[in-house]
């Protein structure tokens, strides 16, 4: 429906497409220039889901899946701004991740990007929620609205003293 807020575009990576074994594939030709008149990706064109791994141990996982299903290319940026319950703060980025994130990761129709959400919980001062939301960052690093997200897998409540979120990839972070 309407168009992007932000026209401009950096440098594209590899998309993987149903196969992240299929190397050259659409996405890393799109990638190489054609997105200059691509646009942001927007969370009502996209399917966020979500699988809950290691529910209440002392690693809780989580690997999101943003799925392009709209009509045309767009992008998306940086690392998701993640909130867990209603009145939580975002949560911040993995230092253990590549800082920056500014390179624009373009998903072909269909195509999909992964993150990953890691909640430590070391015993004691525990936050908890039931609730999981997420949100798009502009090419300015700043979050858009949030949006739900389809939770699979382990007990939708979560309980942690540190968490942080990683980078939107064409691979998956980790392999469930």
């Amino acid at each position: 429906k309407g168009g992007a807020e932000q026209g401009n575009s950096g440098g594209g990576t590899k998309e993987g497409a149903r196969s992240t074994t299929t190397p050259g594939g659409t996405g890393e030709v799109a990638g190489k220039g054609t997105t200059a008149g691509g646009q942001q990706c927007r969370g009502d064109e996209m399917l966020l889901t979500a699988v809950h791994r290691f529910a209440g141990q002392q690693g809780d996982h989580l690997l999101v899946t943003a799925s392009n299903k709209g009509t045309k290319p767009c992008w998306v940026t940086s690392y998701p701004a993640v909130k867990l319950g209603d009145n939580g703060a975002v949560l911040p980025h993995s230092k253990k991740d590549n800082p920056g994130g500014a390179k624009h990761l373009t998903l072909q129709p269909g195509g999909k990007a992964y993150s990953a959400v890691n909640l430590f919980d070391y015993g004691s001062k525990n936050h908890t929620a039931q609730s999981f939301a997420l949100a798009l960052r502009g090419a300015d690093g700043q979050a858009g609205p949030s949006y739900s997200v389809d939770l699979q897998g382990g007990k939708p409540q979560f309980s942690w003293n540190e968490a942080d979120v990683l980078n939107w990839s064409a691979k998956k972070p980790y392999d469930f």
